[in-house]
């Protein structure tokens, strides 16, 4: 075979200065996740909604000279002024000022019992998936009897016993709430326990906690991240539902729930009064749901490049 002198070779293309000019740092696991989901221009306008909502929950109240709870029978029913930018109630209480109330409750509703069910679905997941075996069985077992309990029918029975208030409303949502999170959680720590960085850690003495903190969790953050933001809405929507059932928060306190109780019966003739609770519990349900399904599809692996 007839050999090629090296002198038909040449270098193509930019020296080598040039090409670590421009050459790009690699990106991180997250950092990739980010741009990714910035570019998703329908989960960011869910953000900025859900920004001006927890913004407005917290200096809304102070747009305004009226508080949630001052009555005023010859402001009855008022429809929507300068005075009064959302109307004012059958007792003549601003609207707006309950509105921007009630946003705290509702979002403190659901943010809480998002976090209640993170916590205990993150633990007892995590410990099902990573024992295994008889352990995993019998917790898992319980998690199922559980979820074979309607979840509304459960929060319901609970609120009658355990009566009406803002703790006991966060107690009964998070009694059977925290199992989906759970399975999701098991689900990641079994694919990820016998990964080479998990025996190894394993080996070298680390505990069930730190391979916990450390390993596992971390690695099953994005469905974690997911079914949080899908888990607010879905408290928030119960908490409103509950109000429609008279199960509600009791008076003077106001939520969005409440308020959208209150305006059924005045739909006819006010109806303002159902108009901005239930647009206020939409848009925050929509830009939750927007959110998680923005994380959804950053993390999925089909996306990246």
């Amino acid at each position: 075979m007839q050999q090629i002198s090296k002198d038909k070779f040449k270098v193509v293309g930019n020296s080598r200065i040039e090409a670590e000019k421009i050459t790009k740092p690699s990106l991180s696991f997250w950092k990739d996740v980010f741009m990714r989901f910035r570019k998703n221009k329908l989960a960011i306008s869910g953000l900025v909604i859900l920004i001006i909502l927890i913004v407005m929950a917290l200096i809304g109240p102070l747009l305004t000279p009226y508080n949630y709870y001052q009555n005023d029978l010859m402001k009855a029913n008022q429809p929507p002024s300068a005075e009064h930018y959302f109307g004012t109630d059958d007792l003549g209480r601003d609207m707006f000022a309950r509105i921007w109330y009630g946003a705290k409750i509702s979002l403190f509703i659901g943010i809480a019992a998002a976090l209640i069910d993170l916590a205990i679905g993150v633990i007892w997941g995590g410990i099902s998936g990573y024992k295994g075996g008889k352990t995993d069985e019998v917790m898992m077992r319980i998690a199922d009897v559980l979820y074979g309990i309607p979840y509304l029918l459960l929060v319901i029975l609970l609120m009658v016993v355990l009566g009406q208030g803002l703790g006991t409303m966060i107690l009964a949502m998070s009694i059977t709430g925290w199992i989906n999170m759970a399975r999701i959680v098991r689900g990641q720590v079994l694919s990820l326990k016998n990964q080479e960085y998990i025996l190894a850690s394993r080996t070298l003495g680390s505990g069930i906690t730190r391979i916990m903190s450390k390993h596992l969790i971390p690695n099953a953050m994005g469905p974690i991240l997911v079914t949080l933001t899908l888990t607010v809405p879905t408290a928030i929507f119960t908490e409103a539902f509950l109000s429609y059932l008279g199960l509600g928060l009791t008076p003077p306190l106001a939520s969005w729930g409440t308020m959208a109780n209150d305006g059924i019966s005045a739909m006819t003739y006010y109806p303002w009064r159902l108009f901005f609770p239930a647009m206020f519990i939409c848009l925050t349900i929509f830009a939750f749901n927007v959110i998680g399904d923005g994380i959804r599809d950053a993390l999925d692996p089909r996306q990246r490049k």
